[in-house]
């Protein structure tokens, strides 16, 4: 496990080769588990400001239920995540044949918005959970991902390269940095 100033990083985000394939998953992460996306309090906000432009790049199901039951709820353990339809698709997934994107992103790829999606699917497959006064980051380790971790040992990526746009936009680039030079030091001592 690493300290980087207030986050600590586990092994696993350091060792795992991963680079998203969505031509072999189909965004399943979209569509499976146990609850919708954790969201941070202040991307509430900014969806629901945007919820105008976001709604004409969803799908009707999720409409429906965004206007029944808005697109957020508690999950098991009382955080802020999107809501999810019946069958466990969050509510703004969006099929293009049976890809499964997010409208939110593709209203922001349209111009529509500025905010890209939560930082939990932007971060995907790293979770990030509070833990005293750390937040600590840990890979999700989950069979649908398999593919992208084959592509990751293919290529040679790891989940740290792989996700240094939101680890940026979470943490900010002086953290990205001093993350990457730890990195480095730690490979070229196991040389």
């Amino acid at each position: 496990m690493l300290i980087i100033e207030d986050v600590l990083v586990s092994d696993n985000l350091i060792n795992t080769q991963f680079a998203c394939n969505t031509s072999a998953c189909k965004g399943a992460c979209c569509v499976e588990g146990d609850y919708g996306a954790p969201l941070e309090k202040e991307e509430i906000q900014i969806i629901q400001d945007s919820i105008n432009q976001i709604k004409p790049f969803m799908e009707v199901e999720g409409i429906a239920l965004l206007d029944a039951e808005g697109f957020h709820e508690k999950d098991i353990d009382e955080e802020d995540c999107t809501t999810c339809l019946p069958s466990g698709a969050c509510v703004f997934v969006k099929f293009d044949g049976m890809m499964a994107t997010c409208a939110i992103e593709n209203a922001q790829r349209a111009g529509a918005l500025s905010f890209k999606k939560p930082i939990s699917c932007h971060l995907y497959p790293v979770r990030v959970k509070k833990i005293g006064e750390y937040l600590a980051l840990n890979y999700h380790k989950w069979d649908i991902c398999e593919p992208a971790c084959q592509r990751g040992d293919k290529e040679n990526i790891r989940v740290s390269d792989f996700l240094k746009e939101p680890l940026i936009r979470k943490f900010g680039e002086h953290w990205y940095e001093e993350f990457k030079n730890v990195l480095v030091h730690l490979r070229e001592k196991k040389a």
